[in-house]
């Protein structure tokens, strides 16, 4: 048994979200709280953030999984776009107080030049402002590993034991971790021994108690190319045999799955969370 599921679209209202992740036969999901592609955002409203949280537990399928928005880059060094990244950090962890989802998805950013060093030294200090500013509560924040492209901060597991060494509330932040952004950085998923090697490298660095949801896509481009390019389950470059490696290895088959494949005709969400549940031998 597999918890398998996908991103779904809040559009109408965020509790419609739940009704789309129960017709696309998810076991868990991943939503948007806001628009991802601008900074303003609506306070959410008491009533509906009342109502996703009883569509979820009428539902029974979780844990829900929150993303947060294109915009922010915490790595920032333009001290407006670093402020902004910080406040929507804070922002975001507030909503998913409100709305009772456990974990929030967040990439790192850019350092835009000024090295990988200053980089990691801001991302640690904007998470630790946010969970300051936001308060105490049991969401916890997972870091996402990163494709490689130019500039990006938290590409392999050791940039991401940096970051997680330096937050002050060690107990609230955990790892995403993506397997076409892995590929592309250079991890090879595609044998049982890169499996091994890699859930092995986040056991020593970081440990697998850290590792909460695994973001479940296949690559468009070749191992180690940098290319943060999505691909249906087992029709990329790591192929359906890695898949069966990576989804029978005992640290990924016991947590959330979560498929962010391409919208096309060639395969829908719920066509993907069927090759996952085939590949996995569910």
């Amino acid at each position: 048994m597999v918890l398998v599921g996908c991103h779904v679209s809040i559009a109408g209202s965020i509790d419609r979200a739940v009704g789309r992740a129960l017709d696309a036969g998810c076991d868990t999901f991943q939503i948007f709280s806001r628009n991802p592609r601008g900074w303003k955002v609506k306070d959410l409203d008491p009533g509906l953030a009342g109502a996703f949280r009883a569509a979820v537990s009428a539902s029974g399928i979780g844990p829900v999984v929150d993303h947060m928005p294109y915009l922010p880059n915490p790595a920032s060094p333009d001290a407006e776009i670093y402020e902004k990244s910080v406040a929507a950090l804070t922002g975001e962890l507030r909503r998913c107080v409100l709305l009772g989802i456990p974990y929030l998805v967040t990439h790192l950013g850019h350092h835009r030049g000024a090295g990988m060093e200053a980089g990691q030294e801001r991302v640690v200090a904007a998470i630790n402002r946010a969970f300051a500013d936001a308060g105490e509560s049991d969401v916890m924040l997972l870091l996402e590993n990163t494709a490689g492209e130019k500039n990006s901060v938290g590409t392999t597991v050791d940039d991401l034991s940096r970051i997680v060494d330096g937050i002050d509330a060690a107990g609230r932040v955990g790892i995403c971790f993506d397997t076409c952004h892995a590929f592309a950085a250079g991890y090879d998923l595609r044998t049982a021994e890169g499996v091994d090697a890699v859930m092995g490298e986040l056991d020593d660095r970081i440990g697998l108690s850290r590792l909460r949801v695994v973001h479940l896509n296949d690559s468009k481009g070749d191992l180690g190319s940098g290319l943060d390019r999505h691909e249906h389950i087992g029709l990329g470059r790591i192929g359906e045999d890695g898949f069966r490696h990576i989804l029978r290895h005992p640290a990924v088959r016991r947590l959330p799955l979560i498929c962010e494949t391409p919208v096309d005709e060639r395969r829908s969400d719920t066509g993907n969370i069927a090759k996952v549940r085939e590949l996995a031998g569910a």
